[in-house]
């Protein structure tokens, strides 16, 4: 099969709106309706949770301003790969790639695989073997998809990614118009407490958040398939970003507004007890397919672009030589696809999602704080170098989002240092294997049997 790819160039297939629900489908996965009841716990005020979304909202916004200005510089495939590689050197571009491959793409889609599994399971009883031979099909047929081209994996996106903003609206609309707006239970105000009691919990509710709007940079990834993409690069980010954090407030505050705080912390689906209470019995089985189509169409995000991060890598010659191989006619890399699909599979079958979750975490936040810190890197390497589009509110915007990210790693090492520690771990394997494949001459890599 290999002998009939070539390495080639990736057709640039994506349009602007093609870019934008690659974002947002990508974001708006499980953590809008299964978050929710984490924060409750965590904050004990309807105010607190309405902020942290807030801030989370404006966190990721600034990170989505910043990698903007990359995303144009350097409008190829392979996003943070790319931008630390040109910032920092190979080294820092290569350690974001093994690691992604490891567990930031994979973990994430075999996390997200489960969910989506889980809670097939409302309708169709799995067993804990069952779940993961659900998880990993899915997978399968989301990689199989995608083999078939970038338009193909970008149609499905947009399928999904509509009826996931058209099934919030309807929510929305419901729980805060129908019946006269009646259903209401006012919000209770901001706990009285010392800032130095809620740092902790905040903090564990704001990493929860940001998993939520994770997935506003997968477009970076596949910007050597985007069209005219110094301009609709930057603009996808931005615009699918500011969509995503006006969705998630109004979804929340129709929570907050259709149940109480206790309820919601003691929920283990809030969006099923809020669609129980506005329309039913029927609201459970509702919510449930919602959160089917949102963790396939988020997997599908994650599916499609990740596979480009190893695409990248192997053009340059660091990484597995065949995943560089680009199919003739559907113009995929389709070995760089097939190669996470089974990584990720793998990751499933191990069954540690909570560790998965905090490895991805941890892993993602010390990259993106790095990302942030390129914007102002590549000013001072490349200060001539032409701009299509330039960080609004440079450079409060990308050192607020580098503070925000160092935040957030220094916090989880503080309340989780056993998983964020191996995250790092798992970090640091990548010196070895990016000197084995830096130190191998061009000559010896045509050699060696990748």
């Amino acid at each position: 099969m290999v002998a009939h790819f070539a390495r080639t160039e990736l057709k640039r297939a994506l349009s602007l709106l093609d870019s934008m629900m690659i974002n947002i489908g990508s974001m708006i996965g499980s953590g809008i309706f299964l978050v929710p009841a984490t924060l409750a716990l965590y904050l004990h005020s309807s105010g607190l949770v309405m902020v942290v979304w807030i801030v989370g909202g404006i966190v990721s916004l600034f990170g989505a301003l910043s990698v903007a200005e990359l995303g144009a510089l350097y409008p190829r495939a392979g996003g943070l790969y790319v931008y630390l590689s040109e910032a920092y050197g190979p080294l820092w571009g290569f350690l974001y790639g093994w690691t992604a491959f490891a567990v930031i793409m994979t973990g994430a889609i075999s996390a997200v695989g489960v969910g989506f599994a889980t809670y097939l399971g409302h309708f169709i009883p799995l067993s804990e073997v069952g779940i993961k031979i659900v998880a990993i099909a899915s997978i399968v047929l989301l990689t199989a998809v995608n083999c078939f081209g970038v338009k193909a994996g970008a149609l499905v996106q947009n399928g999904f990614t509509f009826l996931k903003i058209a099934t919030l609206g309807a929510f929305v609309l419901l729980g805060l118009v129908w019946n006269g707006g009646t259903i209401h239970h006012p919000t209770a105000p901001l706990e009285s407490a010392p800032m130095s009691d809620l740092a902790g919990p905040f903090g564990l509710a704001l990493v929860a958040v940001l998993w939520s709007y994770d997935g506003w940079i997968e477009i970076t990834y596949v910007a050597g398939e985007v069209k005219n993409p110094r301009r609709n690069i930057p603009l996808s980010l931005i615009l699918s970003t500011m969509f995503v954090v006006v969705i998630y407030t109004l979804v929340n505050y129709t929570y907050l507004s259709v149940l109480s705080l206790d309820a919601i912390s003691t929920s283990t689906l809030v969006a099923a007890d809020a669609a129980t209470v506005i329309i039913g019995p029927g609201g459970a089985a509702m919510a449930a397919i919602a959160v089917i189509i949102a963790t396939m169409g988020s997997n599908n995000g994650f599916v499609l672009t990740g596979a480009r991060i190893y695409y990248a890598m192997a053009t340059d010659r660091m990484f597995f030589r065949f995943f560089s191989f680009v199919h003739p006619k559907y113009q995929t890399p389709i070995p760089s696809l097939i190669g996470q699909g089974i990584w990720a599979s793998a990751l499933v079958m191990t069954g540690t999602f909570d560790q998965l979750f905090t490895y991805v975490i941890f892993s993602s936040w010390i990259f993106y704080a790095m990302a942030a810190g390129a914007v102002m890197v590549l000013r001072a390497k490349a200060p001539l170098r032409a701009r299509s589009y330039k960080t609004w509110g440079y450079p409060v915007t990308p050192i607020v989002f580098m503070l925000f990210s160092l935040y957030l790693v220094i916090n989880t090492l503080i309340e989780d240092p056993r998983d964020a520690l191996v995250g790092l771990g798992i970090i640091s394997l990548g010196v070895p294997a990016y000197l084995y494949w830096k130190g191998l001459s061009n000559e010896t890599r045509r050699q060696v049997p990748y």
